[in-house]
């Protein structure tokens, strides 16, 4: 029987994401100040089954924040530090030789990527070989070792950073990887309140444990449940239109577009939009999603997939900017 056959177990599970989600935002809050919209967007893209890349300077809590989530949700947690060096097998595991009864033979050891919740630190400081076994993994869940395949334990939620103040020794994401991520998060210092009521907590003692509020049952449930809120067509149309007006061959895109982006956009921004979407509208316990929702989403889901030229550089233009005047145009 799958997920959420029922219109009761349907109505049950969205009770208990209402419910709990009070209580989840309490719980986080005993580690992560602020950052109200970071924290939302990760868990909206936990419970869309997507994956989401975080950009921020060093030192910003984005490895708390991710262990918070991963304990709020009693969700498996690994993390892995990519380096120049790191090899594909030290993330998917390796074949080793074992003694066994029968005599010598080889055997799988799972690498750290098979978790629920998996933090790539740094994944732009390592090799395309390496990025591309992540690749897999992601799109797949599974990895492929000495042409067997392992299928990985459900959910499987990659959460990456990438530091933008250290360009050099870095492996920029190709954009077939890059599009994978349903967002891209940015993370920024906080304001002067919230960083004096960091700094007071962090240097008085340690935070309260963070109990479990849902398991891993239940995000599995979550994400069952999010495909199941309805959409408008009109809704779709303004996301797929959003999307196409990013790209320069499009006849109907502004000439802003056509001057300043080198890249577009493609198709699965706009099934990013809808189902990010979705679960935006069961958050916020509603049961539809609005176009509202789509504004609120772009700038995450499209930050990622634009490509800005080198004009746009010259002319002081940035991603953020020009997704806006997407948005002002649409």
């Amino acid at each position: 029987m799958s997920l959420l056959e029922t219109t009761e177990s349907q109505e049950a599970a969205f009770n208990r994401l209402q419910e709990g989600r009070i209580r989840l935002e309490a719980e986080l809050g005993k580690a992560i100040i602020g950052q109200k919209d970071v924290v939302e967007q990760i868990l909206l893209a936990l419970i869309s089954g997507g994956h989401c890349i975080i950009t921020g300077a060093p030192g910003l809590a984005k490895t708390l924040l991710v262990k918070s989530v991963a304990k709020v949700f009693h969700l498996d947690f690994q993390r892995i530090q990519f380096t120049p060096d790191l090899m594909p097998a030290d993330i998917t595991g390796t074949e080793i030789l074992t003694d066994t009864p029968e005599g010598r033979q080889l055997t799988f050891a799972k690498g750290p990527i098979f978790t629920n919740l998996l933090l790539a630190d740094e994944i732009n400081r390592t090799p395309p070989k390496t990025q591309s076994a992540l690749l897999e993994a992601m799109q797949e869940h599974q990895v492929t070792a000495a042409g067997v395949r392992h299928t990985l334990s459900e959910p499987f939620f990659v959460l990456a950073t990438q530091n933008p103040v250290e360009m050099e020794g870095t492996y920029p994401l190709p954009e077939a990887q890059l599009d994978r991520f349903l967002f891209n998060t940015l993370i920024d210092y906080l304001p002067e309140d919230d960083e004096v009521e960091v700094v007071t907590q962090t240097t008085a003692k340690a935070h309260d444990p963070i109990e479990s509020i849902f398991t891993a049952e239940d995000v599995l449930e979550f994400q069952s449940l999010v495909r199941k809120v309805p959409v408008s067509e009109e809704v779709v149309r303004y996301a797929v239109k959003l999307s196409a007006s990013s790209r320069p061959s499009d006849p109907n895109a502004p000439d802003f577009v056509k001057e300043w982006i080198s890249w577009g956009a493609g198709t699965r921004a706009a099934q990013a939009l809808v189902l990010a979407g979705k679960a935006r509208a069961l958050w916020h316990s509603r049961a539809h999603v609005t176009k509202d929702d789509i504004v609120q989403l772009a700038p995450p889901v499209l930050r990622h997939r634009v490509l800005l030229n080198y004009r746009a550089e010259a002319q002081g233009e940035t991603v953020e900017t020009v997704i806006q005047k997407l948005l002002d145009n649409a």
